[in-house]
């Protein structure tokens, strides 16, 4: 099962080329030092957005927040499985996380 969800979000990281998975045992993206979408060891996927974009998704979608190994991950969204097959929604999900996360603060440039 984990196998099957890890070939999803590869898929899913392959609609663009900004994008590039990192972590061997915990697959994830990140930019300026901020993740923004990760596979926890349930296969579940878990997206980050902003707290107002959050909370809406989590409604329209009907899901919650995301956890990963017990821990609650802030600012992260659970994706449905329902959702899973309409990879042209998922992307533009994930483009706007990734849009969230770059305008973050640099982990690089903090001081």
């Amino acid at each position: 099962m984990w196998e099957e969800k890890l070939k999803i979000y590869d898929a899913l990281i392959a609609t663009n080329s900004n994008f590039k998975r990192k972590g061997k045992t915990m697959p994830y993206t990140s930019v300026n030092g901020h993740m923004f979408s990760q596979l926890n060891k349930a296969g579940e996927i878990g997206i980050r957005l902003s707290k107002e974009q959050g909370e809406k998704f989590m409604k329209e979608h009907q899901t919650t927040i995301f956890k990963s190994y017990g821990a609650v991950m802030k600012g992260y969204v659970l994706i449905p499985e329902k959702m899973l097959s309409d990879k042209e929604l998922l992307s533009s999900y994930l483009n706007d996380s990734y849009e969230y996360a770059k305008s973050l603060p640099s982990k690089s440039t903090k001081k």
